[in-house]
């Protein structure tokens, strides 16, 4: 089983949208991209104010005769173990991009790897005895060793899956879950042509 680079005039017969405009795409790759890490996000920090630490309420000392500025309790930012002023609360991070920009970003983004000569594919992808060793074998000679290889097919089987499991460098995923994010953090995208009709699907206008 041998590996084929994918080149744009390939990647135009499966009906793959190119995003042949260079500037195209750009701010709509970096929207997405910054979107997926704001929804990442758990946006859980949270401090307590001067009005939710535990206190007594009770003057720290008389008003006035000693000397020091009047002070009403000890829950204010300036003592210790007071509140925090103008600390995080739990908020929500997230943001949303509209579809148009998403595909458009995903086109962008594949279109990229593809001209960059590091989209493979390949007829089939299969591990049958289900053996890490196996798997990492037949990565290596698909994309060659490289730090990181993401695997796109329609699915994959249990042996498959299995053995993929504990190789860190490497990722198995569908078609249909494959995100911008992917296409552009992995070193070599190895794809099985039975799911370029999914991605050229998902490239569509």
């Amino acid at each position: 089983m041998a590996a084929k680079t994918l080149n744009l005039e390939s990647a135009k017969s499966a009906s793959i949208q190119i995003v042949e405009d260079a500037d195209r795409g750009v701010q709509a790759v970096h929207d997405v991209i910054v979107a997926m890490h704001a929804n990442r996000r758990s946006g859980s920090a949270n401090t307590k104010t001067r009005a939710e630490v535990a206190g007594t309420g009770k003057k720290p000392f008389k008003q006035k005769g000693t000397g020091r500025a009047r002070q009403g309790g000890n829950n204010p930012p300036h003592h210790y173990g007071g509140g925090v002023a103008f600390g995080p609360k739990p908020r929500d991070y997230s943001k949303k991009v509209n579809r148009s920009t998403r595909r458009l970003a995903f086109s962008k983004a594949l279109t990229e790897r593809i001209a960059e000569g590091d989209v493979l594919t390949v007829s089939d992808f299969a591990v049958g005895d289900g053996k890490t060793k196996s798997f990492v074998k037949q990565v290596n000679d698909l994309a060659g060793v490289v730090k990181r290889v993401l695997i796109v097919g329609s699915e994959f089987s249990d042996e498959t899956k299995r053995a993929a499991r504990n190789c860190q460098s490497a990722l198995l995923i569908s078609a249909n879950e494959v995100n911008t994010e992917q296409l552009l953090h992995y070193s070599k995208i190895v794809v099985v042509e039975s799911a370029l009709e999914t991605l050229a699907a998902r490239t569509g206008n």
